[in-house]
């Protein structure tokens, strides 16, 4: 076993190897940049290496730095992680060259299944079942249309070097094509330096169904189960569950089987994942491999009992693999819900900002949380926005997604826009419950799956004006403490008269003013159409409130731009309101369009003076390797561009000049 290796990677990934390393006795070495200098991962590791500027392409993929960090520490091998370097095969390469050990497979394997259209080729001839589609050299726009209408739509388009829904664009008809192709091609140009395409027929209603597969330098390769991955938002995977739910003895071991046959064909070794896509026949296509730990190894680990990041170290080691495949057993099931700083609401865009507050659910043998931040972080532009990995285990299915389930509604972030409210919509969604599931799940449910989950406001009104009331007493209490003089007491006591205060609060964007007379233990709150008598109290973050005879635990989240409040019946947002302020209309965009976050402008799409219709695109720009289409608000003309491609941009900044047409 190793003594000491370097982790070439950062956040939740990084940690997670550091604690198997520990386990196992073995010394760690994190690697950083100018945005994670007081990350988790840097505070966790036995020794740091300053690597670059916040930029991955200035510190993370800058192989030559990385292995001047191992060798300069003394680490004898280097785990890659996933993303970043993790299926780069020049890197693997060189980490040989080092007297290094890569701790993946050999770089002939990742450049065999780097190329999409080489990899099926592969897999033609060793008899794994193929999807049909073109993956040809010939990357001209007229053959891939030709072998796009030859093939019949709906079609996919997916970049060659790609992975993670980058570079892809699902085509429904041939005057869709041409524009769909080309914006295909900056993505994987941007995401991987490479925009070679192929195009596949595609399914309508598949289900993504993944295999864990495992080889050693003996030749022995085994399969860890199987997960389905089926319920994706762009083609990214949000929650994965293990074992695959539905599937019969008979089509889980030939899946398994045709796994390891995939990754034997090209001399595989160490951890893997071999994608597949089942049809409703239960016909199953091989899409892809991923030469590395997958994101979602830990329902793996927890059905099967087995530490994964373990197995890769002794195999990287020498070592021959630590179980048989008829020593492997899958005990109950696991679901993992990638917790992500993002809006679903506004097409689930990325989100950047401070984690002013952080609770989660306590961890237990049913419930694993993978995280590389902590309360205080901030979610970079430069990085993935995902927060943390919520990973639950029980004895079946059902018992597994009712503590899913739970622990979501435990799980509570205030400071940046979170898909954790989404994420519980699916889990308690009937049709998840029932495993009707295919990768169109999230499109198919989407209304309901976005519908707010927010309590009432006769419920919500009270809850934020006492939590508001309560914070300006403890700070009342804390000025009083500091000092004996009565000047420094800012209660609301007065002779003969009860104690009473104004509470202005926004909700929703709409202002209220409540008044809150305090009498004993109890208040009575008046005004915007409330008079109830409550009891409340507020120890550290947790808020007890008696409306109606019902006890109510809430949990307060305080931001910078506001507070939160949490519980069973759903979050509240809220902040306080000077007196004489108010909470301003909507602002009326049709004068200008702004950047909704930090990113890059790609292309411009129509030219200063040309008339647009509602909803065209004006232009494209790129945030997080992902695209995203600027439209029209109206009918009308763009007047003026600010930005030109290439330029960076930051959130807020005005893009575009606009007038509406009139009418």
């Amino acid at each position: 076993m190793f003594k000491k290796i370097l982790i070439a990677n950062r956040g939740e990934i990084a940690c997670r190897i550091m604690r198997t390393a520990r386990e196992l006795g073995v010394h760690t070495v994190a690697v950083y940049s100018d945005a994670d200098r007081n990350a988790l991962h840097v505070e966790q590791a036995d020794d740091t290496v300053y690597i670059g500027a916040a930029a991955a392409q200035e510190s993370y993929l800058q192989a030559g730095r990385i292995i001047d960090a191992a060798l300069t520490t003394g680490a004898q091998a280097i785990h890659p992680g996933y993303g970043f370097l993790s299926e780069n095969a020049s890197f693997a390469r060189a980490c040989q060259e080092a007297g290094l050990v890569f701790i993946g497979p050999p770089a002939s394997a990742i450049d065999a299944m780097g190329s999409k259209s080489a990899a099926k080729r592969i897999m033609q001839d060793a008899g794994v079942p193929l999807i049909p589609g073109y993956h040809g050299d010939d990357q001209s726009p007229e053959i891939l249309r030709g072998a796009a209408q030859e093939m019949g739509y709906p079609v996919l388009l997916k970049a060659s070097a790609g992975g993670g829904g980058k570079g892809m664009r699902q085509v429904w008809s041939g005057a869709e094509f041409d524009q769909a192709l080309a914006a295909a091609r900056r993505e994987a140009m941007a995401s991987f330096g490479d925009d070679h395409m192929l195009v596949e027929k595609y399914l309508t209603k598949p289900r993504h169904v993944e295999i864990q597969v495992f080889f050693d330098n003996q030749g022995n390769g085994v399969y860890l189960a199987e997960r389905d991955c089926s319920v994706q938002r762009r083609h990214q995977k949000i929650i994965e569950e293990a074992p695959a739910p539905g599937l019969s003895p008979a089509l889980r071991k030939a899946m398994g089987e045709s796994a390891v046959t995939a990754a034997a064909a090209i001399d595989y070794c160490g951890a893997g994942t071999v994608e597949f896509l089942l049809d409703e026949d239960d016909t199953f296509y091989f899409m892809e491999m991923n030469t590395r730990l997958q994101v979602e190894h830990p329902v793996t680990e927890m059905v099967t009992g087995q530490d994964l990041v373990a197995w890769q170290l002794q195999v990287a080691s020498g070592q021959a693999l630590p179980l048989q495949q008829d020593q492997i057993t899958v005990r109950g099931h696991a679901f993992e819900a990638r917790i992500y700083a993002e809006d679903p609401l506004n097409d689930f865009l990325p989100a950047t900002g401070p984690l002013d507050y952080l609770y989660t659910p306590s961890p237990s043998p049913h419930v694993r949380i993978d995280s590389g931040v902590r309360q205080g972080d901030e979610v970079s532009v430069y990085y993935d926005p995902m927060i943390a990995k919520l990973v639950t285990w029980d004895s079946n299915r059902e018992r597994a997604l009712a503590r899913l389930a739970s622990a979501l509604s435990d799980f509570h972030i205030a400071g940046t826009a979170t898909n954790i409210a989404f994420l519980y919509q699916v889990a308690t969604h009937d049709a998840f419950i029932q495993a009707q599931l295919d990768t169109g799940f999230v499109a198919l449910h989407r209304e309901a799956l976005l519908a707010p989950h927010a309590p009432a406001l006769e419920f919500s009104l009270p809850a934020a004006a006492l939590a508001l009331l309560l914070l300006k007493h403890q700070a009342q209490q804390r000025c009083a403490d500091a000092s004996e003089s009565p000047w420094n007491d800012t209660g609301t006591w007065r002779m003969n008269l009860p104690r009473t205060s104004q509470i202005h609060v926004a909700l929703d964007g709409i202002q209220y003013s409540v008044e809150i007379e305090q009498s004993g233990q109890g208040y009575r709150l008046t005004g915007a159409n409330l008079d109830i008598t409550a009891g409340a109290s507020l120890r550290g973050d947790l808020l007890c409130l008696d409306i109606d005879g019902i006890r109510h635990r809430l949990r307060l989240g305080i931001a910078a731009t506001g507070c939160a409040l949490y519980g069973s019946m759903g979050s509240i947002s809220f902040h306080e309101i000077a007196p004489d302020t108010g909470v301003s209309d909507q602002t009326d965009t049709e004068g200008q369009l702004t950047a909704p976050m930090n990113g890059t402008i790609v292309t411009l799409l129509v030219a200063p003076g040309e008339p647009v219709e509602a909803d065209q695109p004006l232009l494209i720009m790129e945030a997080m390797k992902m695209e995203h289409t600027i439209r029209a608000p109206a009918a009308g003309i763009v007047t003026a561009h600010f930005f030109a491609p290439g330029d960076l941009v930051d959130g807020g900044a005005q893009l575009v000049a606009f007038e509406p047409a009139q009418d």
